[in-house]
């Protein structure tokens, strides 16, 4: 076994862990995960998953599962500062992505899920009560890194030492590889207190989150599955410190919508959160994913999934790699391509507390009347209720290789009809889980661009598939699988993309717009060591974007 080919470790066994290790599985890479503690998380942390998320787990096969133990929800609802709905945002189109916006969901259960996976798979090596204690890297151009680990309780003596080809850190914001490392986080530390509380015996039956915007008293409210809420409330200077939370308290702050008794709280804690981002996410053979490169404010409902699109886009890389396909140079896309979305998204969880959940009677009545404002016309209520105001998934720098509108973009996933059945399917099932080379309404003889040598002498296998608009048949070749529109989406993706190609890469994001002329130039920058996207700089805003603190403060491992 050569050293691009020995096992990854995985350090942390949270939902980012366990995602990433059942993506490297689904795609022959062996593992070992290492956990500290002695079993899956019993505490909901977590709580809502997304559309892009349940679309990843789709390519583990792990959809139908995770779909049996979340609530298939329509988004948010927003109240006013006297109680007042304000507008429900439910996303920017149903089942974008194949799947409901935003799902709640209990933490335990989705970790279970993700666990029971991997039970059956050989290449899965999965350690609890295990914990990483040192970490370096030997080789002439570090080519290998070296992990020692002991079970938890064990002599020093009992430390075992192994070689691994790449360390994927997903263990949280007290990553111990991040400290190892010295790799240092830059952002804000918010000092408000919040008393979070899972319940059980709720009447609550909504299929959507609440976030009340009384300045009095900032509330959040989300309804699970079986009875289950959790329930979030900003505390005033002097009612609760950080760390346990008091059950007076919570059957205070819950009297307004329900009788509690001590049986009935799950977990509760008393809170603070970060606004960080790390400095560096990728050292020599290791990466950092999750918590361990970026922690944001709950109140986007965005840590979690933010984390899962880490793993998606770690995973392919690693893959290309480990089966030789790609140079480890491909590993340095993973930092420029999630590091402007991450950041963005950060920003944009601290605005949303800000303005949503102020204590500021003047800024929130600000913010309804401007609110109230925008609803009264039809742009500023698709604005809100379509949730126009988050970042946009887009990957300007990285694996990219045009300024086309669509390239950088992640492509939806709708339902499309494949022949010969032309039953409708969802379009990943056609994609495949490698690169797909997408022919829009192109002709047949237009494919005679790709009969080259330096499209031949790609190492990555590249699925061909025509993609028929306008409401006609598709008809497959010998070497090309077809796809027509089955609900009007497929065609207002790729509208843009007309008597053109686009080339997919393994997490769906659009890496090339072409058109047959242009083909033969992609084909070469592929071919110099995978594009020159891998030795182009981040740029400019990708590379200067921080978040300071108010203190002026970094964040240490």
């Amino acid at each position: 076994m050569s050293d691009e080919q020995l096992p990854v470790l995985i350090v942390g066994g949270g939902p980012v862990g366990l995602t990433v290790a059942n993506l490297l599985t689904a795609r022959g890479v062996p593992f070992t995960l290492v956990e500290r503690n002695p079993a899956t998380s019993d505490e909901a942390k977590a709580i809502s998953l997304d559309d892009e998320s349940l679309r990843t787990l789709q390519r583990a096969k792990l959809a139908d599962a995770v779909l049996d133990i979340v609530v298939p929800g329509t988004g948010t609802r927003y109240f006013d500062r006297k109680g007042r709905p304000l507008f429900h945002a439910r996303g920017p189109q149903p089942y974008r992505h194949g799947y409901p916006f935003k799902n709640q969901f209990a933490q335990p259960e989705l970790e279970h899920v993700l666990l029971d996976a991997l039970t059956s798979e050989p290449q899965a090596d999965v350690r609890f009560s295990t914990e990483l204690v040192a970490l370096h890297e030997e080789g002439s151009e570090s080519q290998v890194a070296v992990a020692e680990f002991r079970a938890a309780g064990q002599p020093r003596a009992a430390t075992e030492t192994r070689r691994f080809s790449w360390v994927l850190a997903c263990d949280g914001g007290r990553s111990t590889v991040r400290e190892l490392l010295g790799i240092t986080m830059t952002g804000t530390s918010h000092h408000q207190v919040w008393l979070v509380a899972d319940t059980t015996g709720d009447p609550h039956d909504e299929r959507y989150g609440m976030h009340h915007g009384r300045p009095e008293r900032p509330t959040v409210i989300v309804p699970g599955r079986g009875g289950r809420c959790r329930y979030e409330f900003l505390l005033h200077p002097g009612e609760g410190h950080k760390g346990q939370a008091d059950f007076a308290m919570i059957r205070r702050l819950l009297a307004p919508y329900r009788d509690i008794t001590p049986e009935q709280v799950e977990r509760s804690t008393n809170y603070t959160f970060n606004a960080v981002v790390a400095d560096q996410w990728r050292k020599g053979r290791c990466l950092l994913l999750g918590d361990a490169a970026h922690m944001m404010p709950p109140f986007a409902g965005q840590g979690l999934n933010s984390g899962i699109r880490d793993a998606a886009n770690v995973a392919w890389k690693i893959s290309e790699v480990w089966h030789g396909r790609s140079p480890a140079g491909l590993l340095d896309t993973y930092e420029q391509e999630r590091r402007p979305h991450a950041t963005a998204m950060v920003r944009y969880s601290e605005r949303l507390g800000e303005v949503v959940m102020t204590t500021s009677k003047g800024r929130a009545l600000l913010r309804d009347v401007v609110a109230r404002t925008l609803l009264a016309t039809p742009p500023g209520r698709r604005y809100l209720t379509q949730m126009r105001f988050r970042p946009a998934a887009r990957q300007p720098h990285g694996y990219v290789f045009d300024t086309h509108p669509l390239t950088g973009t992640l492509l939806p996933q709708p339902r499309v009809l494949e022949p010969p059945h032309l039953r409708p399917v969802m379009l990943d099932d056609v994609l495949g889980s490698g690169f797909a080379l997408l022919g829009v309404a192109v002709p047949s003889t237009a494919w005679n661009a790709f009969d080259t040598p330096q499209w031949s002498a790609l190492a990555m296998p590249i699925r061909r598939i025509d993609v028929v608009l306008d409401d006609r048949l598709p008809r497959a070749e010998d070497d090309r699988r077809a796809i027509a529109d089955a609900d009007g989406a497929l065609q207002q993706a790729l509208h843009a993309a007309r008597n053109r190609f686009v080339l997919v890469k393994p997490d769906w994001y659009v890496a090339a717009v072409m058109d047959p002329a242009g083909v033969r130039d992609v084909a070469a920058r592929l071919g110099e060591g995978r594009m020159t996207a891998l030795t182009r700089p981040i740029g400019k805003a990708a590379d200067t974007v921080t978040i300071h603190a108010a203190d002026g403060a970094t964040f240490p491992a």
